[in-house]
């Protein structure tokens, strides 16, 4: 692929400055880039590349030192978000399976949409619902009463359980598991635990994106339910009845425990715990490594466990940090009180 600079600018709203009418044929790091490649920089820890980067052009911030005249800039407010939208626009993976593969068993009882493909070796049980253009791809599972709606890609090795509701758009990478069994018990006479059956369902709305390895599992009762838009990192795993709201962005190794309440629009980082039964406000951001031990009401940037605000938690870490040298500091004082003690003794 052959694309003009200028033509990019002009996509991403950007100013060139040197050759716009160079090409280039692909993207790539600034560290990795070759000659023939567009770059990106927007953070202050990548600059120490620009002076041996190979780049034929670069995506900078406005005011950025144009020191070499090798290589043509395209000045935008945001290089990341650029960089991203050229991604995009121009070099998407374009997931190629067509028709119904002769391995799949799909049960008559099926409805399947139009410019549907299902590739090797895949299930579909009795009574499910295809939209079009769906792909569904190889050593899939999708038992019964199932719906997928128009465009959504299903990758290989995704497993759907029973009455799940999948919405238009949706992304399920491969290892997913949709649908599976809450985590719920409880203990007879004898201290063993019994299994409650959880016979409620997942509802996934459209636009939303699962990673691999995401386990959503089923209600105990009614819904499980993921939101529109909301994207989902490798390795969460969301507990029977939490509701996520929109737009919503989780990363990886987060725990979500049972029915739990994520807002519209929060950022949950890595490795953060949620304890159940809590409501997380719309608008909140959550550091990695957090854990969320009671609702948070307020919108705001919250850190540690259990989770605080996040600038009051900066400065229990910064004394808690400290505390060697206030041990240390607190017994010189102890032994001065001792000696002012002994200097004058209490009257009898």
């Amino acid at each position: 692929m052959n694309l003009l600079i200028s033509k990019l600018a002009d996509f991403v709203g950007g100013k060139v400055y040197g050759n716009g009418n160079l090409s280039i044929r692909s993207l790539a790091k600034i560290q990795e880039a070759k000659e023939g490649d567009l770059t990106f920089l927007y953070l202050p820890a990548y600059e120490k590349y620009f002076k041996d980067t190979k780049a034929s052009a670069i995506l900078v911030k406005p005011g950025f030192s144009k020191t070499r005249n090798d290589i043509t800039y395209i000045e935008v407010k945001d290089p990341n978000k650029a960089f991203s939208k050229i991604i995009i626009e121009y070099f998407s993976p374009d997931f190629k399976l067509t028709g119904i593969d002769s391995s799949c068993f799909i049960h008559p009882d099926t409805l399947i949409g139009n410019n549907v493909a299902i590739g090797k070796n895949v299930i579909i049980s009795a009574g499910c619902k295809l939209g079009n253009d769906v792909k569904i791809f190889h050593n899939s599972v999708i038992l019964e009463d199932c719906e997928i709606g128009d465009e959504s890609v299903i990758f290989p090795n995704v497993s759907i359980r029973e009455k799940s509701i999948i919405g238009k758009r949706v992304i399920v990478h491969s290892g997913t598991v949709i649908g599976a069994d809450g985590f719920g018990y409880f203990t007879d006479e004898q201290g063993k635990y019994v299994k409650i059956p959880q016979i409620g369902n997942v509802i996934i709305e459209d636009d939303v994106e699962l990673g691999a390895n995401v386990t959503v599992d089923r209600a105990a009762l009614g819904s499980t339910i993921i939101r529109r838009g909301t994207k989902i990192d490798n390795l969460v795993q969301v507990a029977h009845n939490v509701e996520i709201g929109e737009d919503t962005v989780i990363s990886s190794q987060t725990g979500i425990s049972g029915s739990t309440k994520i807002g519209n629009h929060c950022m949950i980082a890595g490795q953060v715990g949620f304890i159940g039964h809590i409501e997380i406000a719309d608008g909140t951001v959550i550091i990695a490594q957090s854990g969320i031990s009671k609702s948070i009401t307020k919108p705001g940037k919250y850190f540690g466990t259990p989770a605080k605000e996040f600038n009051e938690a900066l400065r229990q870490e910064a004394h808690i940090r400290n505390l060697s040298d206030y041990s240390k500091r607190i017994k010189l004082l102890e032994e001065e009180l001792e000696k002012i003690k002994m200097k004058f003794p209490a009257s009898e």
